[in-house]
C-alpha cells in the first residue's frame, strides 16, 4: 500500500527526521489559511499515489496567500494519470544547494533490506542507475542483527560527508530503518534528500510503501484502502475486503480457485484454448461456503464475464462445501450464465452428485474444463 506524501511526513516527524513544515489542504480557502500559518514562501504538492507528479505540473511555487489559494484550486481539479487530486500539501519553499536520493527497499534476491544511496538526487534513480553506475550505493542491512551505527555512518561517509553533517546524514539513515521495521515498509525513499543553504539535511520528499500483508497492524491505513485505493477497481476493494486475492482482467471468462498458483495454471489454461479471463480470484486453502459465496457474488459482478470457470483441488477445501455455495449463489443470484466447474480431492463425489442433481456437470481435468469455458464463450451473445 502506498502512503500519500503528507502520510509519511506525519510518520516523519513522530520519528524526529527533519521535513519541509506543512500543511495539508482539501480546498482553496484551506490552502490560503495553511500559507498564512507558514509564513513564507512555498511549494503546493498534489497529494497522488503516481509518480511523475512533478512533470505533470503537480507541484508548483506560491509567495503569497492569494496566489496559494489559486495554485491550490488548480491543483484540486487536476487529474494525474488517471488519479484525481483530492489533497494538496502546502509546505515551506526550501533552497538547496545539494540533493541526495536515500532509500532502504526489500531486496528479495538478497532476502534482506537494502539501503540504497546516490549523490545524485531529484531524479529518477533508474536513470542514475543507467547513466552513472558508481554512482549509486548499495549496502545491504543484516536480517539477522539490524542496520548498525557504524554502517549508517560508512554510507553517510561514502556520500562524502563529514564531521556533523555525516552525523545528520547517519541519524537520518537510523530513522528511515526503524521507520520501515515499526511501518512493514517494502520501501521507505527520500528523493530529494536536500542539503540546504546552511548545511542542513532535510527529506524534501518522502514516499513509503507498506507492505500489504502487514494492514492488520496498521488500522489506519487499512481502513484508509477500503474507501480509496486508486489503483484498484470497485470489484478489487471489495473483494479485499472479503480478504480474497483478487485481480480484474479485461477478458470474459471468471475464474475462481483455490490457491494462486492453480488459479495462475488456470489463466494460462484459457489462454491456451483462446480465451480470455476476466479475472484472477484465489479464495485460499480451507475456504468456507461463505466465502466461496463472496467470491461468486465478486466474479459475476462483473458485467463482462460470460463465462465462469470453478476449478476447485479439495485438499483442506471440500468439494462438497463449494458445490453447496454454488447452489446457494445460484439460487440468490438466479445465475442465468454457463459456468463450468472442475471438482477434485476431498469429497469429490459427494460435490459431483450436489451439482448432478441440480443439472450442472462438472469435470475431471483442468484442460477439459479451459477448452469447454472458452467453447461457451462464442457461443454465449
Amino acid at each position: 500500500m502506498k502512503l500519500f506524501e503528507y502520510e509519511a511526513k506525519e510518520i516523519a516527524q513522530q520519528y524526529d527526521l527533519p521535513v519541509p513544515k506543512g500543511l495539508v489542504a482539501s480546498n482553496a480557502q484551506e490552502a490560503k489559511e495553511a500559507f498564512l500559518k507558514l509564513n513564507q514562501p512555498c511549494m503546493i504538492k498534489a497529494q497522488v499515489l503516481v509518480a511523475g507528479r512533478g512533470k505533470a505540473g503537480g507541484i508548483r511555487p506560491a509567495s503569497s496567500d492569494e496566489e496559494a489559494s489559486k495554485v491550490a484550486e488548480s491543483l484540486l481539479s487536476m487529474t494525474i494519470k488517471g488519479e484525481r487530486v483530492a489533497k494538496v500539501l502546502v509546505e515551506q519553499k526550501l533552497a538547496s544547494r545539494h540533493e541526495r536520493y536515500i532509500s532502504i527497499v526489500v531486496d528479495r534476491s538478497s532476502k534482506c533490506f537494502t539501503l540504497l544511496c546516490s549523490s545524485e538526487g531529484g531524479v529518477d534513480i533508474e536513470q542514475v542507475a543507467a547513466n552513472n553506475p558508481e554512482k549509486i550505493i548499495r549496502h545491504k542491512i543484516d536480517p539477522l542483527i539490524g542496520l548498525q551505527e557504524f554502517e549508517s555512518r560508512f554510507v553517510a561517509k561514502k556520500l562524502g560527508y563529514s564531521g556533523k553533517q555525516m552525523n545528520q546524514v547517519s541519524s537520518i539513515i537510523t530513522k528511515l530503518y526503524q521507520i520501515t521495521l515499526d511501518y512493514d515498509a517494502e520501501l521507505i525513499e527520500s528523493n530529494p534528500l536536500i542539503e540546504t543553504e546552511n548545511g542542513e539535511l532535510i527529506a524534501a520528499d518522502l514516499r513509503i510503501l507498506v507492505d500489504d500483508n502487514s494492514l492488520f497492524r496498521h488500522p489506519k491505513f487499512l481502513e484508509r484502502m477500503k474507501t480509496f485505493e486508486p489503483d484498484m477497481t470497485p470489484l478489487e476493494v471489495k473483494a479485499r475486503e472479503k480478504g480474497l486475492a483478487f485481480v480484474e482482467l479485461d477478458g470474459e471468462v471468471g475464474i475462481i480457485g483455490n490457491g494462486a498458483g492453480l488459479v495462475m495454471a488456470t489463466l494460462d489454461m484459457i489462454l491456451d484454448y483462446k480465451g480470455k479471463p476476466a479475472n484472477f480470484c484465489d479464495v485460499g486453502g480451507g475456504a468456507s461456503e461463505e466465502r466461496i459465496a463472496s467470491a461468486l457474488e465478486i466474479v459475476l459482478a462483473n458485467p463482462k464475464v460470460k463465462v465462469l470457470l470453478i476449478n476447485i483441488m479439495g485438499g483442506i477445501t471440500r468439494c462438497d462445501d463449494v458445490a453447496n455455495a454454488i447452489l446457494d449463489i445460484q439460487k440468490r443470484m438466479g445465475i442465468s450464465k454457463p459456468m463450468v466447474i472442475r471438482l477434485v480431492g476431498t469429497n469429490e463425489e459427494e460435490g459431483r452428485k450436489i451439482l448432478a442433481a441440480a443439472n450442472i456437470p462438472s469435470l475431471n481435468t483442468m484442460e477439459e474444463a479451459a477448452a469447454k469455458a472458452a467453447e461457451l464463450v462464442s457461443k454465449v451473445k
